[in-house]
Protein backbone atom coordinates (compact mmCIF):
# COMPACT_ATOMS: atom_id res chain seq x y z
CA UNK A 1 0.00 0.00 0.00
CA UNK A 2 1.05 3.22 -0.51
CA UNK A 3 -1.70 5.03 1.90
CA UNK A 4 -5.00 4.02 3.17
CA UNK A 5 -7.74 6.06 4.90
CA UNK A 6 -10.79 4.73 7.17
CA UNK A 7 -13.90 6.18 7.67
CA UNK A 8 -17.11 4.68 8.64
CA UNK A 9 -20.53 4.33 6.77
CA UNK A 10 -23.90 3.37 8.43
CA UNK A 11 -25.04 -0.34 8.45
CA UNK A 12 -28.28 -1.15 9.39
CA UNK A 13 -27.55 -4.44 11.63
CA UNK A 14 -23.84 -2.76 13.03
CA UNK A 15 -24.84 0.75 13.42
CA UNK A 16 -21.40 1.47 12.05
CA UNK A 17 -19.34 -0.14 9.25
CA UNK A 18 -15.74 0.00 8.58
CA UNK A 19 -15.28 1.47 4.80
CA UNK A 20 -11.52 1.37 4.08
CA UNK A 21 -9.58 3.67 0.70
CA UNK A 22 -6.33 1.91 -0.33
CA UNK A 23 -4.18 3.60 -3.13
CA UNK A 24 -1.28 0.59 -4.33
CA UNK A 25 2.53 1.45 -4.67
CA UNK A 26 3.24 1.23 -8.35
CA UNK A 27 3.47 -2.13 -10.10
CA UNK A 28 0.81 -3.85 -7.31
CA UNK A 29 -2.82 -4.70 -8.75
CA UNK A 30 -5.63 -4.51 -7.11
CA UNK A 31 -8.24 -7.46 -6.80
CA UNK A 32 -9.86 -10.09 -4.83
CA UNK A 33 -6.62 -11.55 -3.77
CA UNK A 34 -4.80 -8.65 -2.36
CA UNK A 35 -7.99 -7.66 -0.09
CA UNK A 36 -8.37 -10.84 1.66
CA UNK A 37 -4.48 -10.44 2.16
CA UNK A 38 -4.63 -6.91 3.48
CA UNK A 39 -8.10 -8.34 5.62
CA UNK A 40 -5.84 -11.48 6.91
CA UNK A 41 -3.13 -8.78 8.05
CA UNK A 42 -5.31 -6.65 9.37
CA UNK A 43 -6.68 -9.65 11.48
CA UNK A 44 -3.11 -11.00 12.57
CA UNK A 45 -1.78 -6.85 13.61
CA UNK A 46 -4.40 -5.75 15.33
CA UNK A 47 -7.29 -7.98 15.32
CA UNK A 48 -10.65 -9.27 13.78
CA UNK A 49 -12.72 -6.74 15.46
CA UNK A 50 -10.48 -4.27 12.90
CA UNK A 51 -11.67 -5.83 9.95
CA UNK A 52 -12.99 -3.75 7.25
CA UNK A 53 -16.42 -4.32 5.95
CA UNK A 54 -15.33 -3.15 2.77
CA UNK A 55 -11.96 -3.05 1.13
CA UNK A 56 -11.96 -0.39 -1.86
CA UNK A 57 -9.00 0.40 -3.94
CA UNK A 58 -8.48 3.81 -5.68
CA UNK A 59 -5.68 5.68 -7.47
CA UNK A 60 -6.35 8.33 -5.45
CA UNK A 61 -7.13 10.14 -1.88
CA UNK A 62 -9.10 13.40 -1.79
CA UNK A 63 -6.35 15.97 -0.28
CA UNK A 64 -6.49 19.54 0.92
CA UNK A 65 -3.39 21.71 -0.97
CA UNK A 66 -1.83 21.03 2.21
CA UNK A 67 -1.90 16.90 2.09
CA UNK A 68 -4.30 16.25 4.45
CA UNK A 69 -6.86 13.59 3.92
CA UNK A 70 -10.47 14.81 3.35
CA UNK A 71 -12.04 12.00 5.67
CA UNK A 72 -15.69 13.91 5.37
CA UNK A 73 -15.72 13.56 1.45
CA UNK A 74 -14.39 9.78 1.74
CA UNK A 75 -17.71 9.27 4.50
CA UNK A 76 -19.96 10.43 2.32
CA UNK A 77 -18.88 8.38 -0.79
CA UNK A 78 -18.96 5.30 1.34
CA UNK A 79 -22.25 6.00 1.87
CA UNK A 80 -23.05 6.72 -0.73
CA UNK A 81 -24.19 9.97 -0.45
CA UNK A 82 -23.72 12.76 -2.87
CA UNK A 83 -24.01 16.74 -1.26
CA UNK A 84 -24.33 19.26 -4.25
CA UNK A 85 -23.56 22.46 -1.91
CA UNK A 86 -20.61 20.59 0.38
CA UNK A 87 -17.48 22.99 0.51
CA UNK A 88 -14.91 21.87 -2.10
CA UNK A 89 -12.49 24.44 -2.27
CA UNK A 90 -9.24 23.26 -0.29
CA UNK A 91 -9.50 20.14 -2.40
CA UNK A 92 -6.78 19.89 -4.75
CA UNK A 93 -7.96 17.85 -7.11
CA UNK A 94 -11.53 17.72 -7.53
CA UNK A 95 -11.11 14.84 -10.05
CA UNK A 96 -10.58 12.41 -7.32
CA UNK A 97 -13.65 13.24 -5.62
CA UNK A 98 -15.47 12.25 -9.07
CA UNK A 99 -13.53 9.34 -10.11
CA UNK A 100 -14.66 7.86 -6.42
CA UNK A 101 -18.27 8.75 -6.61
CA UNK A 102 -18.58 7.41 -9.73
CA UNK A 103 -16.74 4.39 -8.87
CA UNK A 104 -19.49 3.73 -6.19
Amino acid sequence: MAEAAAVGRPDEMKGQALVVFVTLKEGKQAGPVLKNELAAHIDREIGKFARPDEIRFTDALPKTRSGKIMRRLLKDVAAGVVRANQDTSTLEDLGVLAKLQAED
